[in-house]
């Protein structure tokens, strides 16, 4: 199987409308369209692969609609800098509305994505390749359509279900359909393509291609998200993982190390590659991540300026986040770093130091930023151009929601090997005895970061009692927050539909409370 990290030009290819039967538009035999394209081998797998790539836009947005909406992390304020953040910031605080950005690029790239699906879905019968090529190809579209209409469900709600090749102008608009049609239509796809016979990771590295591990893992947390849980379901799709040839490494922090992409503790990651060139295969997270510093070569090994645009300063641990870790819990380090140094009076910051968090000590007259060291692996190559890949489903993840689905059936003594495991590779005693909170909050640091916390604190029914009170701290803390920021109800469980989305689509209502 070709690993991801072949980058095609198939993108194009696949939005290309079919041409008239009129004479007038015969196309040259030589070139590419709809109608010579989708034919060989070759073509699905160029086409596959370019389904793939609306995963990095899920990731890099998923730090600010993820994680920065929890209370995990939060955002360095700068006084005299207000212009380019103020619309990101607003997803932290719950005062965005349906013109913040982030939302509007994760929504048309998931169904940009779903619109190259559907083109390799609808022309695949019709192709050259044997039956066999065809289940493959039929079950890797499959997953990632359940994947992206997933991503949708959780952040939109109900959605417009696309389950065609748009061809014409009417079929191009749809009112959105219920919440539970949209869970309904992921279960039907992920399961369709886990009858058609996923493989299971064998050997590691894996190729970064969906596996039967990835598919069971999405069907369980559908499974377990629905407005109708079925616990009992995923526990046997989470249970099926178990069996498969995943383990833990040895180290917590050797999981993150772009040396060990692809291990066998990942069920599925989004794969990047350090490259100078500008074709958008390049992880530029980290540089998110890390405080605005004047010498950020000093943190990341190369000259970039993250002073410009909404690059530094973004997705910062909460002090908060930092004193909830147990007492030699040792993915606190490994997650977490300080950096020290000065700070001028036009809140330019020179790094002169950076420290583990876990015995950290400010140094007076010196300023100091935390950041998330989890992902930053210097010195790099290219400016603002990283090549870790981003996890998406990891073992450690699949046990703490197998013990969350044994407790959530009230079998809290069956949870609990599964929740000493992960603690026992974080260096810290084991539990005798597990309650829903001991997983919550163990599945909390285990999965710091990663993009999780939003809709766990939302799939646990924790999400509006932990934001209001996070809210209640933070305008303590900071007299420039609003009044009106963390006003967390209901209808905020959801984002708000783009206006440009909307604009384009007339049958697509908004959420209410935008």
């Amino acid at each position: 199987m070709k690993k991801l990290n072949i980058y095609i030009f198939a993108a194009s290819v696949l939005s290309l409308s079919s041409c008239s039967d009129s004479f007038l538009n015969l196309t040259p035999e030589t070139t590419i369209t709809t109608e010579t394209f989708y034919k060989t081998a070759d073509h699905f797998e160029q086409a596959t692969v370019a389904s793939y790539t609306g995963l990095r836009n899920i990731a890099l947005s998923g730090i600010f609609m993820d994680e920065m909406r929890s209370d995990n992390t939060f955002y360095t304020y700068y006084s005299g800098d207000r212009g380019p953040y103020n619309s990101t910031e607003k997803l932290a605080l719950f005062l965005d509305d349906e013109t913040v950005g982030w939302s509007p690029d994760r929504y048309k790239g998931v169904y940009s994505s779903i619109a190259k699906v559907n083109t390799i879905l609808g022309r695949l019968d019709a192709s050259e390749l044997t039956e066999e090529e065809k289940k493959t190809v039929k079950a890797e579209a499959l997953f990632l359509r359940a994947f992206y209409y997933f991503d949708l469900v959780q952040h939109w709600g109900g959605v417009p279900l696309m389950l065609q090749e748009v061809t014409t102008e009417a079929e191009a608009f749809a009112a959105k359909s219920p919440a539970e049609d949209v869970y309904k239509q992921v279960l039907t796809d992920v399961s369709e393509a886990i009858s058609l016979g996923l493989p299971v990771a064998s050997t590691f590295p894996q190729s970064g291609r969906v596996t039967m591990g990835a598919a069971k893992m999405l069907r369980a947390y559908c499974y377990m998200s629905q407005p109708t849980r079925d616990y009992k379901a995923a526990e046997q799709d989470l249970k099926d993982i178990t069996q498969m040839n995943y383990g833990l490494l040895d180290s917590y922090e050797a999981v993150f190390n772009p040396a060990n992409k692809n291990s066998k503790e990942s069920i599925f990651e989004i794969q990047y590659i350090e490259d100078g060139s500008n074709a958008g295969v390049h992880n530029d997270i980290p540089w998110r991540l890390i405080p605005k510093c004047s010498n950020n070569d000093f943190l990341m090994g190369i000259t970039f300026s993250n002073y410009a645009g909404t690059s530094g300063g973004w997705c910062v641990p909460t002090e908060e986040m930092i004193q909830s870790y147990e007492p030699g819990d040792k993915r606190l380090d490994a997650s977490i770093a300080v950096a020290e140094g000065k700070t001028d009076d036009a809140e330019q910051f020179t790094c002169e130091e950076v420290k583990t968090v876990s015995d950290f000590t400010p140094t007076t007259g010196k300023n100091f930023y935390y950041f998330i060291r989890k992902y930053c692996h210097p010195p790099y190559q290219y400016a603002g151009r990283a090549g870790d890949n981003f996890p998406v489903y990891r073992y450690a993840g699949a046990l703490l929601l197998l013990a969350e689905n044994l407790v959530a059936q009230n079998r809290n003594a069956e949870a609990l090997p599964y929740v000493n495991e992960v603690r026992t590779r974080a260096g810290l005693e084991p539990l005798t005895s597990v309650t829903a909170e001991d997983v919550a909050d163990e599945m909390r640091h285990e999965l710091a970061f990663e993009n999780h916390r939003w809709s766990d604190l939302i799939r646990t029914g924790k999400a509006i009692e932990t934001m209001t009170e996070f809210g209640k701290t933070m305008k303590a803390k900071y007299q420039w927050i609003l009044p009106s920021a963390f006003e967390v109800t209901g209808n905020r469980l959801v984002f708000a539909f783009p206006l440009r989305e909307r604009q384009i689509n007339y049958l697509l209502e908004q959420n209410p409370g935008y």
